[in-house]
């Protein structure tokens, strides 16, 4: 608590004078109780009222009761004297007042920030997502015109891979660009492979067999055109597609065989 600001209230006055409720006056009670400067100004304006009373009547040395019994014989002549009330200083009112504008205004600043924050987090998050598409953009696109070059390669071979005993529906075609040393597999006739496993490409000599193994068709579910671009430095004579556990393995797992292309010898 504020001493200085309670005592200039005009509160204390009032007690005194026994002007306030029965709860008004159980609180500047309990004030003066704990604060002792509360209780010295108390003290000092029944001090002052009682000089004042001696002053009045100087035989009456029984303070209030005295008067009391002074106004009770019909003293009309006698003066009421009013104690002088501390006023309260407007400064103070314009103090608490601009202190709860900062504060409000404070409050509302760091609301706009944190508002501000969550939108900028959104438009990071949706920068970062445009980056992705546009990248992924660029990439299905330059993958889709080196095909395009394949295709146009003169020294080019396209090579169908029909479905095997394990998938009889299933199809793929391989377009291999010699020059490059690179082949492209269209997969988009094989099924998704279940959770644990992975296509694996196989560039094949058959006789005797001999598998090498090209790569893996990673990210099949996820990718929308279903070609893959692989390296083929390999003399290749045919090509097949395995179903293998997730990483790959050595070897062809050939009863998981989907598809089987020979390389036409034309």
């Amino acid at each position: 608590m504020d001493e200085e600001k309670y005592i200039a209230s005009g509160v204390l006055e009032l007690y005194v004078a026994g002007s306030l409720s029965e709860e008004e006056n159980l609180e500047v009670y309990n004030n003066a109780q704990k604060y002792p400067k509360i209780k010295q100004e108390i003290e000092e304006i029944e001090g002052s009222i009682l000089a004042v009373t001696k002053t009045l009547s100087p035989g009456l040395v029984d303070g209030f009761d005295g008067v009391k019994r002074k106004l009770a014989i019909g003293d009309t002549e006698t003066e009421v004297v009013q104690m002088p009330k501390k006023e309260v200083n407007p400064i103070w009112y314009v103090g608490w007042a601009a202190s709860l504008l900062l504060i409000a205004g404070l409050v509302w600043m760091y609301t706009q920030n944190q508002d501000l924050k969550s939108q900028i987090k959104v438009v990071n998050q949706t920068n970062s997502q445009l980056e992705q598409q546009i990248a992924d953009s660029y990439s299905s696109l330059e993958k889709s015109q080196e095909l395009l070059e394949t295709l146009r390669d003169q020294n080019g071979t396209v090579v169908a891979l029909g479905g095997q005993e394990v998938a009889p529906e299933s199809y793929a075609k391989a377009y291999w660009n010699k020059s490059e040393e690179k082949v492209y597999i269209d997969a988009k006739g094989l099924p998704e492979p279940p959770d644990g496993f992975v296509y694996q490409v196989w560039s094949l000599k058959l006789d005797p067999l001999i598998p090498t193994s090209m790569g893996l068709l990673v990210d099949f579910v996820s990718d929308e055109n279903k070609v893959f671009a692989l390296a083929n430095p390999n003399d290749t004579e045919a090509f097949g597609i395995t179903l293998e556990p997730a990483g790959g393995s050595e070897s062809p797992t050939l009863e998981q065989l989907y598809t089987l292309g020979v390389v036409s010898s034309s």
